[in-house]
C-alpha cells in the first residue's frame, strides 16, 4: 500500500520513468541497514590490522532488531557513520578483523550520544552522515588507530580508484563477511547515477563501473571510501540486487560541521 500511495501521489507529474526510479530508491530505503545497502562483493580478505581505523557497529533499532554497519574512528572520542545506521542503542567494536573470533585487540565501546547531521533526509539519503560519541575513549594501539579526513572542499575527477572495506554480504543470497574485506571502486560521472532519483551531485559521489560486479553491499553502509589514503567519502545505498552503481556520501561539504564538533567536546 506504501509503495502504491507513493507511486500515484501525483499521476500527473510522476513520469513512468521517474515512477521507476523512485521505485528503486524506495526499496533501497525501506531495507534495513544489515539488509540494506552495502558487503564487499569480488572483494579480497583485508590483511589483518591494516584497516585499523575501521569500526563494526551492532546497533538495535528503533523496530527493534539487530543490525549493523561499519564505521571509521575519526578520534579517540568519536566515530562517523552513515545517518541512516542509526539506532535506539549503539556497540562500536574496534580492533577487530575476524568479528567470529575475539581478540584481545578488541575493544567494545558504548556510543553516548548519536549526533545526526540537522538536515539529513531519511527518504532521500540525503545528508547521509552522523558522529557517534563514544562513551569511553577509545585507547590507541597497534591494531586501532584514527584515519585523516580532508582539511578543505574539494571534488576529485572521475575514473579515480579508491579503495572501500567492510564486513558486509559477499553476495545477495549470502550472509556477512565474519572476515573485514577490501576493493577497489572507480569514481564515476554525475551522469552514471541519473537513474536514482534524488542523487545530488554536489552532496553525494556516484561509485562502481557498470560492466563490473563489485559493490558494496548489504552490511557495509557507514564504511568510509578511502581516496590516497584519506577518507573522502561514505558507504550509503545502492539497488537491492547489488548491482553497480552505487551512492556515497561526499565528506567534504561536511568539513565545517565535523569540525564544530569535534572542538566543543
Amino acid at each position: 500500500m506504501l509503495l502504491f500511495l507513493f507511486l500515484l501521489a501525483d499521476p500527473v507529474l510522476v513520469t513512468l520513468q521517474e515512477s521507476l526510479q523512485a521505485l528503486f530508491l524506495l526499496l533501497a530505503i525501506l531495507l534495513p541497514p544489515e539488509a540494506g545497502a552495502e558487503e564487499i562483493i569480488s572483494g579480497v580478505e583485508s590483511k589483518p590490522r591494516s584497516r585499523p581505523y575501521m569500526a563494526l557497529l551492532e546497533m538495535v533499532t528503533d523496530e527493534g532488531y539487530v543490525a549493523s554497519c561499519g564505521g571509521f574512528l575519526l578520534s579517540q572520542e568519536f566515530v562517523m557513520i552513515a545517518a541512516h545506521c542509526k539506532g535506539r542503542k549503539i556497540t562500536v567494536t574496534l580492533g577487530s578483523h575476524d568479528i567470529k573470533q575475539e581478540e584481545s585487540t578488541w575493544q567494545k565501546l558504548e556510543v553516548s550520544e548519536q549526533i545526526i547531521h540537522p538536515n539529513y533526509n531519511s527518504f532521500t539519503k540525503l545528508n547521509d552522515i552522523m558522529l557517534l560519541k563514544l562513551q569511553t575513549r577509545a585507547k590507541l594501539t597497534h591494531a586501532i588507530g584514527t584515519i585523516s579526513l580532508l582539511t578543505w572542499s574539494t571534488f576529485i575527477s572521475p575514473g579515480r580508484m579508491c579503495r572501500v572495506a567492510g564486513w558486509g554480504r559477499t553476495g545477495v543470497m549470502e550472509v556477512v563477511s565474519d572476515t573485514l574485506r577490501e576493493m577497489k571502486l572507480r569514481l564515476m560521472d554525475a551522469r552514471a547515477c541519473n537513474h536514482y532519483f534524488f542523487y545530488n551531485h554536489n552532496l553525494q559521489i556516484c561509485v562502481g563501473n557498470p560492466r563490473k560486479t563489485r559493490s558494496a553491499y548489504k552490511g557495509d553502509s557507514g564504511g568510509p571510501l578511502l581516496c590516497a589514503g584519506v577518507a573522502q567519502h561514505i558507504v550509503s545505498y545502492g539497488l537491492g540486487d547489488a548491482k553497480p552503481l552505487s551512492v556515497f556520501t561526499r565528506i567534504s561539504p561536511y568539513v565545517p560541521w565535523i569540525n564544530k564538533i569535534l572542538k566543543n567536546i
